[in-house]
């Protein structure tokens, strides 16, 4: 039985060599792979480390954790001079500066640059007794499973990505269900892929082929969903391929690297593969009217015959737009509509004002009432008060010759600094989740245009067989099979006749009927 990929079912806690998403703040989320040792042997004591703006991150602390867990940051070493310096007093040398040949006795060379240094000390040396890490004083992540979602957050930009409001309404359109076969044509950096591939998602095919159920013709049927997804670009397909496999979502997506606009969508790289059967086409392409003459209703199209195809153009400028417009028409496609997404994200949060909050981050420390605003200016102008009345305490014992040690200072004075210490230290005891007043706050500004979305539909293959068939059901049943007759519709005159009679003369019963035919409707009088 294949592994169940992580986007589809993740284990309940992060496990070794499992994908995890750190997020670090709303908008930065940082992919990795949870190891309990350095692949690389960069030289951290503490084995794996991932470094951020926010903090460093041991692997040892994320493994074992369940999903959303906040972690704390730990202190490492991340300076390459300690590191290194480090490895090569394990090994019993020491460090000469300059030079490229090594020196006499158990002085070594330093190498050209930093990286070389690294590079040439870690490849012999190993590291065996992992640090315990020690926390830090700020810095923290929240640990998430992998999903489409965030994943289009975190993954690496090798082209323009097709965000999730759009992905998702995109999908929708498409009608894409679990079970549906989806082609896509420039994967680019897999962020569509990933969300299609958990949309058409009921179970691992078996094999080479999706099921082990064979229709008359020969042609295995979809019972499982597939995307089948091509990109021109050599070595980004090769490295999408390559997140496919870590990803466990080598059974339900396959990655080729084809030009489509030579030679469409049908698979002839390796034999035995399934024919494609898509009812969904999603077309990520500078010229997507290119593509067209391959999505045909001839034998050899990809296309499933018996349905509908539901076909989605993502194109940057209008121009594309009204040339795919004019190719989609020409082609037979209808219900041709284009459609721009624009979205704004509505922040959900606890604000909390007052000055009880003066000196911590994320809040409002203003007065949150008049009372504290009144205090608030008692305390500056007694403050004031305090300050004057100590300089002329001060001036006075000076001019009479005394040691100036009597300031005026009032004793229940407390300075500033002391004031939001003791608001830091009183905040260990708060419940802040509880704290405030819950708000909802839409973003400032509208995210705009991103890309056009054309969608259009391709009716299924109707021959006159079919029609012939069509005709003849709809004649079997206007004659009726069994009863001989159609019923008619019944007016609604008529069924308050009907229910006057079913009545016997009970006016209370006879008006509640009546009621019941006006909430209902009808066609009539």
């Amino acid at each position: 039985m294949p592994k169940i990929s992580p986007f589809f079912q993740p284990s309940p806690v992060a496990s070794q060599d499992s994908l995890a998403i750190l997020h670090l703040k709303r908008d930065l989320l940082t992919p990795t792979v949870l190891r309990d040792h350095d692949d690389e042997n960069i030289g951290y004591a503490e084995g794996k480390v991932t470094t951020t703006r926010y903090g460093n991150y041991p692997h040892s602390t994320l493994i074992g954790k369940p999903w959303g867990s906040q972690v704390k940051a730990s202190q490492v070493d991340t300076g390459t001079r300690g590191r290194v310096g480090l490895l090569l007093a394990a090994r019993g040398e020491k460090r000469k500066r300059g030079g490229s040949s090594a020196g006499h006795g158990n002085e070594v060379a330093v190498a050209a640059t930093p990286v070389e240094e690294r590079k040439r000390v870690t490849e012999t040396t190993e590291i065996k007794d992992v640090k315990v890490p020690i926390p830090a004083e700020t810095g923290f992540c929240h640990l998430l499973p992998p999903t489409p979602e965030v994943w289009t957050a975190s993954l690496p930009h090798r082209t323009q990505v097709v965000y999730t409001p759009d992905y998702s309404y995109i999908l929708q359109r498409l009608r894409v269900t679990p079970g549906t076969e989806v082609i896509e044509a420039g994967a680019g950096s897999g962020s569509f892929t990933h969300a299609a591939a958990r949309a058409v998602f009921n179970g691992y095919p078996h094999g080479n082929v999706v099921n082990s159920q064979r229709s008359h013709a020969g042609d295995v049927e979809t019972g499982t969903g597939r995307i089948w997804s091509f990109e021109f670009h050599e070595p980004r397909a090769h490295k999408l391929q390559e997140e496919i496999r870590n990803h466990s979502l080598s059974g339900i997506v396959t990655i080729t690297h084809r030009d489509v606009y030579e030679n469409g969508f049908t698979l002839v790289d390796t034999a035995p593969q399934p024919r494609i059967k898509a009812s969904a086409v999603f077309l990520d392409l500078p010229a997507p009217w290119l593509t067209l003459k391959h999505l045909t209703r001839a034998p050899s199209s990809p296309l499933n015959p018996s349905t509908a195809t539901h076909l989605c153009t993502f194109s940057p400028c209008i121009e594309q737009v009204q040339r795919a417009v004019s190719s989609l028409r020409s082609f037979g496609w209808l219900d041709i509509e284009m459609v721009e997404i624009s979205s704004r994200r509505i922040e959900s949060r606890r604000e909390r004002v007052g000055l009880q909050e003066e000196g911590l981050r994320g809040v409002n420390a203003t007065p949150g009432t008049v009372d504290e605003a009144v205090d608030r200016l008692r305390e500056v102008e007694g403050r004031d008060r305090s300050y004057h009345h100590g300089m002329t305490v001060r001036s006075l014992n000076d001019s009479l010759g005394g040691d100036g040690s009597a300031d005026g200072q009032r004793e229940d004075y407390v300075s500033k600094q002391q004031r939001l210490q003791n608001i830091r230290d009183a905040q260990a005891d708060r419940k802040l989740y509880k704290e405030g007043r819950l708000i909802h706050r839409s973003e400032p500004e509208l995210k705009m245009h991103t890309s056009y979305l054309v969608f259009a539909v391709l009716p299924r293959a109707w021959t006159e067989d079919d029609e012939r068939g069509a005709q003849e059901d709809v004649r079997e049943r206007l004659e009726g099979t069994d009863a001989g007759v159609v019923d008619k519709p019944v007016s609604k005159r008529q069924r308050k006749r009907d229910a006057k009679e079913r009545a016997g003369g009970d006016k209370d019963i006879e008006l509640e009927m009546k009621w019941q035919i006006e909430d209902m409707g009808g066609d009539g009088p």
